[in-house]
């Protein structure tokens, strides 16, 4: 027989035997997957799920709803709670807008209560990890608080979009412990409801018609006043170096007059004076920026007597 009557049989060529197989396994993968009755793939769990819960979110929030309360997967405050805080899971959350924006975070007006009543105002703090919008200074407010995991701290040290998340969540934990501790001392902070990942649920300090108590900042408060208001911050100051702590970035912008006492908010970077190597120095910044504020409205260094007030607070928070 010739070469090419076994050609034209291919029989040297394998090519055919190739093409041949490579299309019955298209035809395989083109086909439809059969019906199965034994276990779901995790993908079709994943599908599954997802259209459980937009179903159950679309059809079952009430009253024009955001989300459920977020109560039962959250940190929560101290106890005794207030008896205003709304622990029910059937309660419902509303965000009815934006209170306060900032580089760190965001702080909305939050209503949660059961549906058909009334409810509670809260304040949602939540901070951002966006590459735009990281926190300033923030290695030097995170000294005394290292992370154990070498991982962790590479990735906040990078700033990897992991690290940022993290450092978001710390600064959101220890905003949140500091509350805790300092309204269980008695001190005039807003009480912390709750900690969910990177939002904080406060009690919001302002009217029933969601107007926001004013900043220090915002007021022009007679000579009384001023010094009552004086009087107030430096106890509060006291109060804090009293348990080795500084607000570590106090300003009249973070001082709320709530019904005439005055409440201080925005505590993220609230500094261990003890353990972090410029504690002294935080105590200073905070000293001399109030009494710049109270200065600039007429209230005397005969009143405030700023050297006076940080050898104080030295020596109760332990350094002096």
């Amino acid at each position: 027989m010739r070469q090419h009557d076994f050609e034209d049989f291919d029989l040297f060529d394998d090519q055919p035997t190739r093409r041949q197989a490579r299309s019955r396994r298209r035809g395989r993968f083109d086909e439809p997957e059969p019906t199965r009755s034994g276990r779901l793939t995790a993908a079709e769990r994943v599908r599954l799920a997802k259209l459980r819960d937009d179903a159950y979110t679309e059809n079952q929030l009430p009253d024009g709803a955001d989300r459920w309360s977020t109560w039962d997967d959250a940190e929560h405050g101290p106890s005794p709670r207030p008896d205003w805080v709304v622990t029910e899971l059937a309660a419902v959350d509303t965000d009815l807008g934006v209170l306060k924006t900032g580089k760190e975070a965001d702080v909305h007006l939050l209503r949660r209560g059961l549906p058909g009543t009334p409810g509670t105002l809260l304040a949602a703090k939540r901070y951002r990890s966006d590459e735009h919008k990281l926190f300033h200074r923030d290695a030097g407010y995170l000294e005394g608080r290292r992370m154990r995991r070498s991982r962790e701290m590479r990735a906040m040290t990078q700033r990897s979009a992991f690290g940022r998340n993290l450092i978001a969540e710390q600064w959101a934990v220890a905003e949140f412990a500091a509350l805790s501790r300092l309204w269980t001392l008695g001190a005039p902070v807003p009480y912390p409801v709750q900690r969910e990942g990177t939002e904080l649920l406060l009690e919001f300090l302002g009217e029933e018609d969601g107007t926001a108590a004013p900043r220090l900042a915002q007021l022009r408060p007679d000579p009384d006043e001023l010094k009552d208001l004086w009087f107030q911050a430096t106890a509060a100051l006291e109060l804090l170096a009293s348990e080795g702590l500084a607000h570590g970035d106090l300003s009249a912008y973070n001082l709320l007059v709530h019904r005439g006492r005055l409440m201080v908010i925005d505590l993220p970077q609230v500094v261990d004076v003890v353990a972090n190597p410029g504690g002294v120095e935080f105590l200073a910044r905070d000293v001399r920026n109030l009494a710049g504020w109270f200065h600039g409205r007429g209230l005397g260094e005969h009143v405030t007597r700023t050297g006076e007030l940080l050898v104080e607070l030295v020596s109760a928070a332990g350094l002096g």
